[in-house]
């Protein structure tokens, strides 16, 4: 299967950071076409200095890996690497964030734009709230401004 490639390879990117087999558990996920990387270890302090840029990095890495190995967008596996269980925190947070506000759109019955955040964190935002019928999401703003807007678009 593809995921085991890309899990192979991803492996040894790991390796290569310092990191052993015993401190890494994969996980693949087929409901969400994602693998996941939980990374037990006390080394993994130094991937959240500053905002947790490590971690972002290393993720982006091993996003573009996996992109490198599937090049077909639909078969493409999404990669996370989670250090110590911040990413699945971080998840759940920002579908908590969204939760709320699309709460606060629907009271409203209006448009409630959210925070700044990285490509992956809106796709996971945009994800989240696309089974609700009477909101819509859009993308919004340029940079490091961009944003997502929840629309309350009613009852179709």
């Amino acid at each position: 299967m593809k995921h085991e490639l890309v899990q192979n390879n991803i492996s040894e990117l790991l390796e290569k950071f310092g990191f052993s087999a015993s401190d890494v558990a994969v996980h693949f996920d087929e409901t969400a076409n994602t693998l996941w990387f939980a990374v037990t270890s006390p080394h993994t302090r130094l991937l959240f200095n500053r905002d947790a840029e490590g971690l972002i990095a290393l993720n982006h890495i091993a996003t573009k890996l996996s992109e490198q190995l599937i090049p077909e967008r639909e078969n493409r596996l999404r990669v996370v690497i989670d250090a110590n269980g911040f990413e699945k925190r971080k998840i759940e947070n920002l579908r908590t964030t969204a939760h709320m506000m699309a709460e606060r759109a629907r009271y409203f019955k209006s448009s409630v734009a959210l925070d700044p955040m990285l490509a992956h964190e809106r796709r996971i935002v945009h994800e989240f709230l696309a089974a609700m019928p009477d909101l819509a999401t859009e993308s919004d703003g340029v940079g490091d401004k961009r944003h997502v807007v929840i629309k309350y678009v009613g009852i179709v």
